[in-house]
């Protein structure tokens, strides 16, 4: 029926170089190497694929703590300024004894001094009892001893003399100015 013809001359060698069986066998190590190939991206696929989800769950996680960290910073910081605000700090100077300072005295830049300073009004002081919160949960405190109080003096002390004209005898040395507690200009030459 359908006979192959014969080849001549050039045909003849390229067609002995040639395989002569089935053409199945060139296509099997071919086959298998785009089998491998596929596996093995759906595999790296696959992994590529878990890890990106593990991290998102870690990153879903760290928001979380984070929000609840900043939550326990702002209650943490409202009991802060509940404390530092002035009615507390009030309250809690009164009940470590402390009293409401006297008339303050000022120094002036000329190392004079300016005002009569008082004594504190003397309190009659007595501890409060401790509540039952407080015993509860003791939180640390801070002793202050209050020292007592001496007499405010009887004379007030003498004022500065006038200036004379012609200083007669040197009675009291001028007094001396402080230094500044406010920077110089620097001489280290920077």
């Amino acid at each position: 029926m359908s006979k192959k013809p014969e080849l001549r001359g050039r045909a003849a060698r390229l067609a002995r170089l040639l395989p002569s069986g089935p053409n199945q066998a060139a296509r099997t190590p071919f086959v298998l190497l785009v089998v491998l190939l596929l596996g093995g991206g759906l595999i790296g696929l696959l992994i590529l694929n878990s890890s990106l989800n593990e991290g998102s769950f870690q990153l879903s996680e760290l928001k979380k703590e984070t929000t609840e960290l900043t939550d326990q910073e702002q209650e943490l910081q409202r009991d802060v300024d509940a404390y530092a605000a002035p009615e507390a700090l009030q309250r809690r100077a009164r009940e470590l004894g402390m009293v409401p300072g006297g008339d303050p005295a000022f120094l002036n830049p000329d190392g004079t001094v300016r005002g009569v300073p008082g004594a504190a009004a003397k309190s009659s002081y007595v501890p409060p009892e401790p509540r039952p919160q407080e015993v509860a949960s003791p939180a640390p405190s801070v002793s202050i001893p209050v020292p007592p109080s001496s007499p405010p003096p009887s004379t007030p002390p003498p004022a500065p003399a006038a200036p004379s004209a012609a200083p007669s005898a040197p009675s009291q040395a001028p007094p001396t100015p402080l230094p500044s507690a406010m920077p110089g200009p620097s001489t280290s030459g920077r």
